[in-house]
């Protein structure tokens, strides 16, 4: 068993789970139909107002979090996800202009790769960025979910 706490919600895009560190640190979420880590099941301030920002979020009253986050990956995925957190909702940006911001215009590919690593979706919103094709592969809710998300973020 993994450190921590997780519990389930219900939201518009059905059950998603958000787990934290034990110390109020959102460490991850998880979308319908993603396997989820082995933690105590119990719920907390944490998560509770995890849940009430991601629902104020799909009601459009929010654009943003106020989270304490603490994802969990390599140096470079952390360097990524900070450039991702900085993608304002309604707008996008691609791999290679993520790639860029982080000073390393050849690493679109590990940027993708990144994105589709990110333990924190929706609050670390990787689903902003696509392909310069294109929405792009990776997203770990699967292109319908983010082409939906984004969706919802453009018709405001």
């Amino acid at each position: 068993m993994v450190d921590g706490l997780i519990h389930t919600y219900m939201t518009v895009l059905g059950q998603i789970s958000i787990s934290e560190d034990g110390e109020g640190n959102i460490v991850g979420l998880y979308l319908p139909n993603c396997n989820l880590p082995v933690m105590e099941d119990r719920a907390s301030d944490a998560l509770d107002e995890a849940a009430a920002q991601i629902a104020e979020y799909f009601s459009r009253r929010r654009r943003s979090f106020n989270l304490p986050i603490l994802p969990r990956g390599t140096e470079f995925q952390m360097e990524v996800w900070d450039a991702v957190s900085k993608v304002e909702y309604g707008s996008t940006a691609t791999y290679s202009e993520l790639a860029e911001k982080i000073g390393n215009k050849n690493a679109y590919r590990a940027v993708g790769n990144a994105c589709g690593s990110n333990p924190i979706p929706i609050i670390i919103p990787c689903h902003r960025v696509i392909s310069s094709s294109g929405i792009g592969l990776g997203y770990a809710g699967g292109s319908i979910l983010k082409k939906r998300l984004l969706n919802m973020e453009s018709n405001e």
